[in-house]
Formats: C-alpha cells, structure tokens, sequence
C-alpha cells in the first residue's frame, strides 16, 4: 500500500513538473524556432520580390542560393550537438543566435550573387546544431509519454513563422522599401536578423540546462523528473547503440536519416517556392495580387497546417502512424496542385501536402528519441538532422533546375510527392521491424499548460 501511494505522489509530481517545465521553456523555444525558421525561409520572399531581379539571379541560382545554406549546415550539426551536450544548452544556443543573427544581419548589404551564396552558406555554419539540439535538450526535461506532444508544440513555430512571416515579410518588402535607403527586401533581411542576437541574451538568464538545476522548481519535482528520466535512459540505453560511433553507424539511425530527409524534402520545397508560384499565378491563370495578398495566400496552407498539427499529434499514438499517414497523405497531394484548373483549388492540394509535411514533424522525433541516448543521442539526433537537411539543399536546386529546363513547376513537385511517399513507406517498415519498450505507442502526452 505504501508503495502504490508512493508511485501515485510521483506520477502526480511529474506531471505537475511537466506542466510547469512547459510553461516556462516551451514559449521561449517557440519564439526562438519562430526567428530561426524565419531567417532560414525568408529569402523566399525576397526572390520574387526584387532580389532576384536586382542580383540576377536565374532559378537556378536562386536555388543554389537557399540550399547551400545547408552544407554548412550539415558539416557542424553533429559536433556543434556534442558540443551543447558537453557544455550546456544555455551556453550553446546563445552562441548559436549571435553567430547567426549577425550574419542574418548582414545579408541586407549583399552586393551580388556570389557575396549572397558565401553568406548563405555561412549562415548554415552559424545555426549548425540548433535544432538538433533543443530536441536533444527536450529529452533532459519530458519523459517519452509527454514528449512528442511538447515537441509538437515547440514545432509549431514552424507553420507560425511561415504563415505569419510571410505577410510580416511581404509587409517589410512592401511598406519598408527605401528605408535607410535599402530595397524592401533588403529591409527584410535586416529587420528580421537583429532578434536573433536580442534573443541570445535572453536565453543566456533564462534557459535551464536541466531539471537538477533549475530554482524555480520545486525540489520534489525535479526530483520526480530526474528519477523518470534516468530510469527511461537506462531502458533506451539497454537497445540502443551506446557510443557517439555506434550511433553513426547504425542502420536504423540511416533509415530515419532518410524518412526525415522525405519529409523535410517536402517543408523546403514549399517554404522556398511557394511565394514564387503564387506569384506565378497571374501567368498561369490570369489573376494579380499584391505583394501582401501574395504574402496571405501563402499564410494558408500552413495555418491551416498548424491547426492539423496539433490535432493529429493528439489524436495519434503509434509512433509509426504518426508519421507514415501524414507523410503518404501530403506526398499523394502535392503533385496535383499545378494540374488543377483554378488558383484556389491549387492551393487546396498545396495545404492538404502542407498538412501532411507538419503533422507529420513532431511525431517523427519521437523515433530516434525512443532509441537514444546520452552522448549517443547527441550524435544520431545531430546525424539524423544534418542528413534530412540534405533536402534543404536538394529540393530548392532540384526544383529550380527543373523549373528552368522544362518552364513548369510540375516536375519538381512530382519529385517532392515521390520523396515524402518514400519516406512513408520506409517509416512502415520501420514500424514493423522490432521495437524498444520506449517506442510503443503511449498515452498521457500533455501541453505546455495541461497535465
């Protein structure tokens, strides 16, 4: 009897430690993820809007111009994440914003084309590790149960800053043309950079590294969460790889490397060309819009991306469905939008593959999160990211050269289809190979503000 009483006051315990940690650190994540996909994603707003007029930019370049970002990208993401496991999320992500808000920054003065792929590429130096790790550094704080709905939440700063950011950008583009004598999309650039380096101070006093640490807890919660945490360390670290090279090699860290890829093919392709084929509109199908109405219609299918987020991530339990469905569905939709005979009924098909790409995000992270840990989950998190990151690159040089060479958008999107299809089906399988006790569907996942 005491023992049932005792595990009932520490489920209790962690569940209102879980509340608390999300609502201290979960807005705070959101707003740095928002600024973060922003300054990654804004050049594509700023290429049909007169960079790539001013610069001479072809579709071709403008695609190696986004995607190089994420060379660099891919060549520091595992050490910068063994790097904050070593050091400290607060430490390492406040490095992280300075170094890339300064050179955000300064890509409001770029000269020409080569000046804007050196910064680009730069820029992917610059954010190396962050998102790989905050996902690391959510697994120091929630226990699998909670986890992927909080990374849901952390997440949707991505259709946030997409749907938001494209009529805030268009707004800068349209309304700050001529400001400090720079074009509006030069404005752009230097408006939405400075944050990043305000942000790092922020994080600086106010990010907790984890739970042990943090004083605005009290002790019988950190002391439940760091006892639930540990216990599932020991139970993951008993299946899966235990060092930094294990996790490099291993087949199945591969496998999501490469259903992340899919998925992310998928974000980038939209998030890079999607303005460029609103604007493509009035050739297409004989209608104008604004800069600003462009910037709205853009702001669709991820709102409405947002809202299919939350929802699925809530509703859907089994690892595997989480993100196999989503991931199918949006693939099956996106090359249909060009084939449509109105605008409107294109961007349907554009916000059901948006649906899919965002639904299935946050559920994916639960996989490798379920089969690493410790200094090993720091590598495979930092593999598995930089490796689906690939895409960023892939799907914006890809779909740019297709566009060039046949005059069309509908080639490239049939490529995105055939990634995200792909990655369904390799997620299946996944799903049907043997499975950690950690990766089971779970029940109890809890908001930022919910038990």
């Amino acid at each position: 009897m005491t023992s049932d009483a005792a595990v009932g006051t520490d489920d209790e315990l962690v569940r209102s430690g879980v509340r608390r940690a999300g609502r201290r650190l979960i807005p705070l994540l959101i707003v740095l993820y928002f600024v973060n996909y922003l300054d990654r994603v804004n050049i594509g707003f700023a290429g049909p809007n007169g960079m790539n007029e001013e610069l001479g930019l072809s579709a071709t370049l403008f695609g190696i111009a986004a995607g190089v970002f994420f060379i660099g990208y891919l060549l520091l993401e595992v050490p910068s994440n063994l790097l904050l496991h070593r050091f400290g999320a607060r430490r390492w992500i406040a490095r992280i914003l300075v170094s890339w808000g300064v050179v955000a920054t300064v890509m409001a003065f770029t000269p020409n084309a080569a000046v804007l792929i050196v910064l680009r590429f730069l820029l992917g130096v610059a954010e190396a590790g962050f998102f790989p790790g905050i996902i690391l550094y959510l697994t120091y704080w929630f226990p699998a149960a909670q986890r992927a709905r909080m990374t849901a939440w952390f997440m949707t700063a991505v259709p946030i800053s997409t749907a938001l950011g494209a009529v805030v950008s268009s707004l800068i583009i349209q309304h700050g043309d001529g400001l400090f004598g720079l074009a509006g999309w030069r404005v752009m650039f230097l408006l939405e950079g400075i944050p990043a380096v305000l942000l790092a101070v922020v994080v600086w006093f106010f990010l907790t590294d984890r739970p042990g640490t943090a004083s605005w807890m009290p002790q019988a919660e950190r002391d439940a969460l760091e006892r639930v945490l540990a216990a599932e360390g020991r139970e993951v670290s008993g299946a899966g790889p235990k060092s930094v090279l294990g996790a490099l090699k291993s087949p199945r860290v591969l496998a999501l490397s490469w259903v992340y890829f899919g998925v992310v093919y998928g974000l980038y392709a939209l998030g890079f060309f999607l303005p460029t084929i609103i604007k493509g509109f009035s050739a297409q199908y004989g209608t104008q819009f604004t800069t600003v109405q462009q910037g709205l219609i853009n702001a669709i299918p991820f709102g409405i991306g947002l809202i299919a987020m939350i929802l699925w991530t809530r509703r859907a339990t089994n690892p595997t469905v989480r993100v196999a469905v989503p991931a199918l569905v949006g693939g099956l939709a996106i090359p249909v939008a060009l084939y449509l005979a109105n605008p409107w009924l294109a961007i349907v098909a554009v916000t059901i593959c948006a649906c899919g790409v965002l639904a299935a995000l946050p559920g994916f992270w639960s996989l490798p999160t379920a089969y690493l840990t410790g200094a090993a989950a720091a590598a495979g998190i930092g593999l598995i990211n930089s490796l689906g990151n690939l895409s960023g690159f892939v799907a914006p040089y890809v779909t740019g050269s297709l566009s060039d060479a046949t005059g069309s958008n509908r080639l490239g999107l049939w490529v995105v289809g055939i990634c995200m299809v792909s990655a369904a089906v390799v997620t299946w399988l996944l799903g049907r190979a043997r499975r950690t006790p950690a990766e089971r569907p779970v029940g109890g996942d809890a908001g930022p503000g919910a038990g």
